[in-house]
């Protein structure tokens, strides 16, 4: 059979041919561009990771080295337990905080999908 001599039905199996090795092509383009992405991004996140977790650890020491200091005041546990507790209130207020600031968010959100 010549070109001009081919079935409907061959026809229609090369172009479902043809979409299938487009689409493919369109996944192994989007899976490279998320692999360039985040090999750009990698190294400043790792960075950002590692500043954070230095952080948490700095202000974890100083933690410590308030409750050393306060325990020349009182006792150890007592200098343990009110630096807690203030931690623990500082962590109340941040969450009420947050969360009226979400309530607030969500009720703006909802009066104007209403209008």
């Amino acid at each position: 059979m010549s070109e001009a001599e081919r079935s409907v039905a061959e026809i229609l199996r090369d172009i479902a041919g043809n979409v299938q090795d487009i689409a493919r092509s369109e996944v192994r383009l989007a899976k490279a561009d998320i692999r360039e992405r985040i090999s750009a991004w990698q190294s400043g996140l790792l960075l950002l990771g590692i500043g954070a977790l230095s952080g948490i650890f700095a202000v974890f020491f100083a933690l410590l080295a308030l409750v050393h200091a306060l325990s020349h005041v009182l006792l150890a546990w007592a200098a343990a337990l009110l630096v807690s507790v203030s931690l623990a209130l500082c962590a109340a207020l941040v969450i009420t905080a947050g969360s009226r600031s979400l309530k607030r968010r969500r009720s703006v959100r909802k009066d104007d999908r209403a209008s």
